[in-house]
């Protein structure tokens, strides 16, 4: 009976149905955690305050709870803590205590055994500073210089009307300091490059000199004018100051022009809690990172990543299409072609850090010297495409999903039926009629899935693009406002390498853990999107030929 039952094949269909709910669970499961541990990372945490039993000593502790686990009593004897019980296993809590610049630690563990009863008052501050992290403190007073304006109840609303205006402030800081001044300097070393280039070619005569001189003392006197400006805002934002009692009773002084947020966490409903959650993952995906990548948004990683992608797919399709058409279609059919077939399939299975070296030598130190020798000198020394870069990496990665894309190009040429190729042909259309006409369009859907499989292996890379042109921060954006617009020759930011630098060497480990899970479940969410965007034009090209494939 089993052998009946082994024979009619069922117990290999039930392997292989088994076998894709697994890993269809697998990969929710992994979704799942993902998305647990990094969505939760923009909810507003409450604060607790409470005691910790240090030997003979009992400090206060303010902070967040983020952690706990099971730890031996023996291992926390060892580690000098005194704690009397008979069980061999207590909890102990990882708290979050901020306020780094003043007790030198951000992040601690404390048994449970040793702590007293947690308490949330409401008056307790979270304050997200541009430097040194979270602070947490009861609010005291607000002061204007050395002038208090308010204190007690009447704190926290004057509180949140200056640091509102405080916010605006930063942001009329910032838009000078990266757009007005980034201006000028664009402008002037515009002119710079300008007066080398003449001197180069023997143009440099007394005019052009004057035409210069006088256009780079304009500039000099605007950067003058927006250098006072800045002075000026930077003393106005500067005059505001909170006060708060840490938990070691200090009264510490946080100029808010050096607060980024400022909110009651223990003090908010449910709808608020929701609304700081929206705004908060607003700016992660819309602000620039700040305190080395772990705090602040992603969207520079986000543009790179996605610019890289595109560039790389507008350079790899026609490639490997061109490739694939020749080898099909034109080429006699021999050892040579087998021999290059092979090639290919086995370039496949190269190791993808072998592709950025690859790239760094010829792409990078070769083709782009070359270039900067032909039509930037007047840059040199200071290369221009002599140096990694967003064109560099796209190409990087290009060559190492062409053969992805050949492959799976050939397999929908090999589907076309010759029937259609040779009614094409009978109809009087020619070979290139036929193959442009007929042939690409009914293998288009196959293209299309080559293109899939190169997006979601080329967004996932980090080893090749830490050698042509990832940074852990870049200082403008690949397209701007300045001609010519896109600027390939620019070094990007990428969130395959923001994940592997904010987990990998942040100084603040704890503390960036969960930025980590969120830029994961945002780079798999973009690369879903990709493909989705491409699966649903395959389909499309699909459903528009299908009549074609039955003939």
């Amino acid at each position: 009976m089993m052998k009946d039952w082994i024979k009619t094949g069922s117990p290999w269909i039930w392997m292989t149905a088994g076998a894709v709910a697994l890993s269809v669970l697998a990969v929710f499961f992994v979704l799942w955690m993902t998305a647990a541990r990094g969505l939760t990372h923009f909810w507003p945490k409450a604060v607790l305050e409470t005691t910790f039993r240090d030997g003979e000593q009992t400090v206060r502790v303010i902070g967040e709870l983020r952690d706990r686990e099971e730890v031996s009593v023996r291992r926390l004897q060892e580690a000098g803590f005194k704690i009397d019980s008979t069980e061999p296993f207590v909890e102990r809590a990882l708290i979050k205590l901020g306020n780094r610049d003043v007790t030198g630690q951000d992040f601690r563990w404390f048994p449970l055994p040793l702590l007293g009863e947690f308490r949330y008052p409401s008056d307790i501050l979270t304050v997200e500073r541009h430097e040194w992290g979270n602070f947490y403190g009861h609010l005291k007073a607000v002061k204007e210089g050395d002038r208090i304006v308010a204190e007690g109840p009447q704190a926290w609303p004057e509180l949140q009307a200056r640091v509102a205006r405080a916010q605006t402030l930063f942001r009329d800081i910032l838009r000078i300091e990266k757009y007005d001044i980034g201006d000028v300097n664009y402008r002037l070393e515009q002119l710079r490059l300008r007066e080398r280039k003449l001197q180069l070619q023997g143009k440099l005569d007394d005019a052009a000199k004057a035409d210069i001189e006088r256009q780079r003392e304009a500039l000099q006197a605007q950067f003058g004018q927006l250098q006072e400006a800045l002075q000026r805002l930077r003393a106005d934002i500067a005059r505001d100051v909170l006060v708060a009692e840490i938990a070691d009773g200090q009264l510490v002084d946080v100029p808010l022009a050096k607060v980024a947020d400022v909110y009651q966490a223990n003090a908010m409903n449910v709808g608020q809690k929701i609304g700081h959650y929206a705004r908060k993952f607003l700016e992660f995906l819309t602000d620039d990172p700040r305190e080395a990548n772990t705090e602040g948004g992603i969207f520079p990683a986000i543009f790179g990543t996605v610019a890289m992608v595109l560039v790389m797919s507008v350079i790899v399709t026609p490639f490997g299409i061109m490739a694939a058409v020749y080898m099909r279609e034109y080429a006699k059919q021999g050892p040579l072609i087998r021999i290059i077939r092979i090639s290919v399939n086995n370039l496949a299975g190269v190791p993808s850090i072998v592709y950025g070296v690859f790239g760094l030598g010829f792409f990078v130190y070769v083709l782009g010297g070359s270039i900067d020798r032909l039509f930037y000198p007047e840059a040199l020394p200071a290369p221009t495409f002599g140096t990694p870069g967003l064109l560099w990496a796209s190409l990087t990665l290009a060559i190492l999903t062409l053969p992805v894309v050949i492959v799976a190009t050939e397999e929908g040429l090999a589907r076309v039926p010759r029937s259609v190729r040779e009614g094409s042909l009978a109809l009087g259309a020619t070979k290139a009629e036929t193959l442009l006409r007929t042939v690409l369009p009914m293998a288009s859907p196959a293209m299309m899935t080559g293109l899939i499989l190169a997006v979601a292996r080329a967004a996932g890379e980090v080893a090749p693009l830490m050698l042509v042109g990832v940074v852990k921060l870049a200082p403008a954006l690949p397209i701007d406002g300045y001609p010519p617009f896109i600027h390939l020759d620019r070094k990007f930011m990428h969130l395959g390498f923001h994940i592997y630098d904010v987990g990998f060497q942040s100084p603040n480990v704890e503390a960036a853990r969960p930025l980590v899970y969120a830029t994961a479940l945002l780079l798999v969410i973009l690369i879903m999107v990709l493909n989705l965007a491409a699966i649903k034009l395959r389909n499309h090209l699909r459903e528009k030929y299908r009549g074609l494939e039955s003939v």
